[in-house]
């Protein structure tokens, strides 16, 4: 059967607000990044405690993402959704209440729980609202939230820190998210595996299921070069913005202005692109969101390296650039293949078991082990270890090319 234009509208709805609510999730979480100097200064801590901030919200995330994977298989997911966002929206204001690091950390925790409750479901609504051969083109606008929220994070958070303080930052970046969580709320709950070939009966399947898992090749070492990918992009998130401020001697506001103007101009030119390519060559191979992945990452190991070793301002600035529209190229595909290898019924805990392995070998240890590097040796030796996880993010897509069309195959998916 067709779709209506009324049902046609409503799922580009749907995922209006979905992308909303994952932009606010990343500017929420970028946010802290833009303000570090400001808050080193503040409560005169060490970089190995500055960087305990960013790895303490992935310790919660990725600890959380597997009771609400299994909660998504289960329940409403637009409902686990909306409480997630209300939860880390609400975290985020009470980090702008503290007074101190210990409160400051508590508050980050909680923005943890908040966002892996979306992160695990809002994939799966998505697919079950557009067919598979569409899922590329519009997971990637999806995921154009990840450059855009976190270029907002650092754009708001630069400027607002600058002039009202760390605290007012993140007072007024929860505000949209309180008011977001009611239309959320109320969005209509796909039928699970409905854009799929067939969809499954869950009955016997989710136990099961999981356990598939563990032998889908393709899943694992796909999750493997989204953890690496995750280990990198993470620290550098993190980082720069102080990098800049150390470095190349920018302050606060303008350094954060310039870094978020660029992320946006790369992420959305990257992350767009990656979805076509993907889309463009999946026709051609089973390999083809592999094969975008994977040469982004080698092109942006060179360009990764160059950007943080030039000394000149403007060149550091076009290196950052390429080497994020390189990078984001991966954001789509790899996303739709997680989709794409594993069952309906199962796809928010398969979400949820990515999310729980992409961040603890990733942006959960990255950020502290950066900071405690550069506690001993200097920011910028310290930010050099990013280029070799992501040649180790490439190497894994191809290695995942041997595997991906005999787990399709077998899974009848």
């Amino acid at each position: 059967m067709g779709i209506s234009s009324t049902q046609s509208r409503y799922r580009y709805y749907v995922l209006a607000v979905l992308f909303t609510a994952n932009l606010l999730n990343y500017l929420d979480r970028q946010v802290i990044y833009a303000v570090f100097p400001l808050i080193k200064s503040d409560l005169q801590i060490s970089d190995t405690a500055l960087g305990s901030l960013g790895s303490v919200f992935m310790l919660c995330y990725m600890v959380s993402a597997p009771l609400f994977g299994w909660l998504g298989d289960r329940l409403k997911r637009v409902r686990i959704a909306s409480f997630g966002l209300l939860a880390w929206s609400f975290a985020t204001a009470a980090a702008g209440f503290s007074n101190g690091y210990g409160l400051l950390l508590a508050a980050r925790t909680m923005v943890g729980i908040g966002e892996a409750s979306f992160g695990t479901v809002s994939p799966g609504i998505i697919a079950d609202y557009f067919s598979k051969m569409q899922r590329g083109r519009i997971l990637s606008l999806f995921y154009l939230a990840i450059p855009v929220g976190s270029a907002l994070g650092y754009l708001l958070g630069g400027i607002i820190g600058r002039y009202a303080g760390w605290h007012a930052a993140f007072l007024v970046v929860s505000v949209p998210g309180i008011l977001l969580s009611l239309p959320l709320w109320f969005l209509r709950e796909p039928v699970r595996g409905e854009s799929d070939r067939e969809a499954e009966s869950r009955d016997g399947l989710n136990t099961a299921g999981y356990r598939q898992l563990t032998g889908n090749r393709s899943f694992i070492v796909n999750t493997i070069a989204m953890a690496a990918m995750t280990f990198a992009l993470g620290g550098l998130a993190q980082w720069v913005p102080t990098f800049l401020y150390r470095m190349h001697n920018l302050d606060v506001a303008t350094g954060n202005v310039m870094f978020g103007i660029v992320t946006i101009a790369a992420g959305i030119a990257g992350t767009l692109a990656g979805g076509w390519l993907g889309d463009y060559f999946q026709k051609k191979s089973g390999n083809g969101y592999l094969l975008v992945s994977g040469s982004g990452f080698l092109i942006g190991v060179p360009i990764t390296i160059y950007a943080l070793t030039t000394q000149v301002t403007a060149i550091c600035f076009a290196a950052i650039f390429f080497a994020e529209f390189f990078l984001f190229l991966s954001t789509g595909p790899l996303n739709t293949i997680i989709v794409n290898v594993t069952s309906p019924a199962i796809r928010a805990m398969a979400f949820a078991v990515n999310i729980f392995f992409i961040h603890a070998l990733g942006d959960a240890i990255s950020p502290i082990i950066i900071g405690r590097i550069s506690d001993l040796m200097g920011l910028r030796t310290a930010l050099l270890i990013t280029p070799i996880a992501i040649l180790i993010a490439g190497l894994a897509c191809f290695f995942c090319m041997r595997f991906i069309d005999k787990d399709v195959e077998r899974l009848g998916i």
